[in-house]
């Protein structure tokens, strides 16, 4: 299991400055530690955390969201309208419930938030790195 600290500053040494997004329970433990270090800005909604995201991204910041997957499909027009057209990068770390295939896992972080920072910026495109429950440290066991 990954710690919650190191997971952020794994995404810090790549250079992610700007995290935002909406509660939830798998990635709380993240959530926590970034509100502890003074990071994080909550959402109100998944699209609302997409859009600060690009405004970050605008203002100089490297962005990151925080959302489960029902709210993926809340911000997809967001993601489109905004993300895609206007090429505005943006990491999604998107907690995936009820899963089956390839996520990121405690022995192939480093190189996932690696292949992560180099698409994301090369592409100029959201994103999205699946954490299933277990990955990183939550607030309970």
């Amino acid at each position: 299991m990954i710690e919650s600290d190191a997971f952020i500053q794994a995404l810090q040494d790549i250079g992610v400055d700007f995290f935002t997004g909406v509660p939830d329970s798998i990635l709380a433990g993240i959530i926590a530690e970034l509100m502890e270090r003074r990071l994080y800005t909550p959402a109100v909604r998944e699209d609302e955390a997409v859009a600060m995201a690009a405004g970050a991204y605008m203002s100089g910041k490297i962005p990151a969201v925080l959302m489960q997957n029902s709210g993926l499909g809340t911000s997809l027009n967001t993601l489109i309208s905004l993300n895609m057209i206007y090429c505005q990068p943006c990491i999604l770390i998107v907690s995936w419930r009820g899963y089956q295939g390839r996520t990121l896992s405690e022995k192939t972080a480093i190189d996932d938030l690696k292949w992560l920072a180099e698409t994301f910026m090369k592409q100029r495109i959201p994103v999205a790195l699946l954490i299933t429950k277990g990955v990183v440290k939550g607030l309970h066991p």
